[in-house]
């Protein structure tokens, strides 16, 4: 094993010093220091491993930047962040989630933009904290659901973020899932709901939570008969976005249960051109895989547990 004198490791941290911190090139480096551009190049690399320089990427508050540059880099993405939910209480997780979402969104949303947004939990904590967003039009893009303890619907939810863009809003009143297909087809074909639905077309960005098709993960699942959730899962799938189904590969899947749901269509989720997810847990990470896979969401504000998993080799 080579050994270093202490006068190596001197002008090794020297070195390193004019070029991490003082942001000086390996060519001025050589000039000032009177050594050649090679020897340069390889004490800024003894420095660097052997220890002499440690390179950190640190946390900006709760985001874990080293993990959202990972996440960002593993599935090509086209935005990820990810919120240190070890730092905080449980119960205020979605409420950080959210806000991170609502910060990407003000980042990237520009005046050319349409905002789509379905009926979410993690949706709904979203828009309350929306700000400094450009004045664009929010379309919605499912009916709503009914969930103790939550009492936003999707109409809330889009006019909520209207009033914080400034922009218009197009709503439509109506569940998400109906008792039969019947019901579900007669609401779809009302005026305001056809409307609303078509106006998809114009959508860009739209920001969903991602359902995984299990108990408490999804909040269709846990709304339906143990038949349909059975008779869903035997066509492969393993979860959902507003209420549009998906399976492993990340193929688009329309199960008999899909008859019952007023929601965006398949064929007009594929087209939007950036789809956010705000999704949390590591039992998520199967459909979180699958959703990126079939390229549905392409950016992800995520929780560190779920990130990890996602990291993690399958």
């Amino acid at each position: 094993m080579e050994r270093h004198g202490p006068a190596e490791l001197v002008l090794a941290a020297a070195v390193a010093r004019r070029h991490y911190l003082s942001g000086q090139s390996k060519i001025q480096i050589a000039d000032e220091l009177g050594l050649s551009r090679f020897k340069v190049a390889r004490l800024i690399d003894f420095a660097r491993d052997s220890g002499i320089v440690r390179i950190e990427i640190v946390a900006d508050g709760e985001l874990d930047l080293d993990r959202s540059a990972q996440l960002q880099e593993c599935y090509g993405l086209r935005h990820a962040v990810v919120v240190d939910g070890g730092r905080l209480e449980p119960t205020a997780l979605p409420e950080h989630l959210g806000a991170a979402a609502a910060r990407l969104l003000s980042e990237v949303l520009t005046e050319s933009d349409v905002l789509g947004l379905p009926w979410s939990r993690s949706v709904d904590t979203m828009t309350r904290a929306l700000r400094d967003l450009p004045p664009v039009d929010v379309v919605q893009l499912s009916g709503a659901m009914e969930v103790l303890g939550h009492d936003s619907s999707a109409v809330d939810i889009v006019r909520r973020a209207a009033r914080a863009t400034g922009g218009g809003s197009t709503i439509f009143y109506a569940p998400l899932l109906l008792d039969d297909a019947t019901g579900a087809a007669a609401l779809r074909r009302e005026p305001q709901v056809a409307r609303a639905l078509g106006q998809a077309e114009r959508v860009t960005t739209a920001v969903m939570g991602i359902g995984a098709w299990g108990a408490g993960m999804s909040t269709i699942f846990d709304a339906v008969t143990p038949a349909d959730r059975e008779s869903t899962r035997e066509l492969g799938v393993v979860g959902e976005l507003a209420g549009v189904f998906f399976d492993a590969t990340g193929a688009l899947v329309e199960p008999p249960l899909s008859e019952r749901i007023v929601t965006i269509s398949p064929e007009l989720l594929r087209g939007i051109r950036e789809v956010v997810a705000i999704v949390s847990g590591a039992a998520k990470a199967e459909a979180v895989r699958a959703a990126l896979a079939g390229g549905l969401v392409n950016a992800v504000v995520a929780d560190a547990e779920l990130c990890d998993e996602l990291l993690r080799p399958a």
